[in-house]
């Protein structure tokens, strides 16, 4: 039996890899929404494999005609406004939460399977309590925690009336191809920058392919309605051991020029943006000096996926960073 599948964000990092990792299985027939200016060079890939629809998630009238016009066995929902990104808060709350809501309330009345990408981040940049798992209270530290939130909680209550959807939870997702946190760390280290502070600090990021495989998984196996997976690798690292792992995979020895300066310089660096209001900042100084990580318990458990370890695979970044592709 073939399925009829939708994704959303298929142009994006996550959405990118997990089409990768489907577009070939002949069970599929695959739909993807992108938005009208994405440059065609950003799809080209996919040309042959997948019907594309160009929607805008933002443009709630026009999702709404496409999603009462069409039926989808499954939909995978990663599409979303990234936090940092120069959009208003309403451009950020139609793309992040009203389409959300209208992708779960077409989902529920077709009775589709409905697979939705969230973000750790519902925990707060540094979650209350270590490891975050299900129980841990939500911090609405910035806008696009904020919309994940409430998406959530969307998501959620229409379980409650019969909507068959589960929540992915990406931790920080890194590999080849994105520009994010973990790139901009590589960088750092290569160009002699990174600060560290004078405390342990503890990190859970998540493979990009690994992710992908999360996703894909559910292709092929029932979901429980409503349950949410934190997804992340196997454990959590100390910083300073990926920062010399970074170091020695681009200059193939122990590194050198890690420094280490008190915390109090990243508190109060993190003071400063707190007062000019600069989310990405503040997040920037938050994810270097303090601990965050994930219970990931119910996920190996259900899914049966082993992730992986953090080092050696987070190789692919640094050789990446090598390559000098922009």
């Amino acid at each position: 039996m073939v399925k009829k599948i939708l994704i959303t964000g298929i142009s994006g990092f996550i959405g990118r890899h997990f089409t990768r990792s489907i577009a070939a299985k002949k069970n599929l027939e695959i739909h993807a929404l992108v938005r009208p200016q994405t440059a065609s060079s950003r799809l080209a890939e996919f040309d042959d494999q997948i019907v594309f629809h160009q929607i805008d998630l933002a443009d709630i009238l026009a999702l709404r005609a496409f999603l009462q016009e069409n039926t989808f066995d499954q939909i995978y929902h990663i599409g979303a406004l990234r936090g940092g990104r120069n959009f208003s808060r309403q451009e950020f709350f139609d793309a992040n939460v009203n389409a959300t809501e209208q992708i779960a309330l077409s989902a529920k009345e077709k009775k589709s399977d409905l697979i939705y990408c969230s973000s750790v981040g519902v925990f707060g940049a540094i979650p209350l309590e270590l490891p975050a798992n299900n129980s841990t209270r939500r911090q609405e530290d910035n806008f696009y925690h904020y919309t994940k939130i409430r998406s959530e909680a969307i998501i959620q209550n229409l379980v409650l009336y019969g909507l068959k959807a589960v929540i992915i939870r990406p931790a920080i997702s890194y590999g080849a191809g994105d520009y994010g946190f973990p790139y901009t760390l590589v960088k750092l280290v290569a160009k002699k920058l990174m600060f560290l502070p004078d405390k342990p600090v503890m990190i859970h990021l998540t493979n990009v392919e690994y992710l992908a495989s999360v996703f894909q998984y559910f292709t092929d196996h029932d979901l429980k309605p409503g349950t949410a997976y934190n997804v992340a690798d196997i454990e959590p690292v100390y910083l300073k051991d990926l920062v010399d792992f970074i170091n020695t995979e681009l200059r193939k020895k122990p590194y050198p020029h890690r420094k280490t300066i008190d915390y109090k310089y990243f508190a109060f660096g993190e003071k400063i943006a707190r007062f000019l209001r600069n989310e990405l900042w503040i997040s920037r100084f938050e994810l270097i000096s303090k601990s965050w990580y994930y219970d990931i318990q119910n996920t190996r458990k259900d899914l049966g996926i082993k992730p992986p370890q953090t080092i050696p695979t987070f190789k692919n970044v640094a050789n990446w960073y090598k390559t000098g592709k922009e």
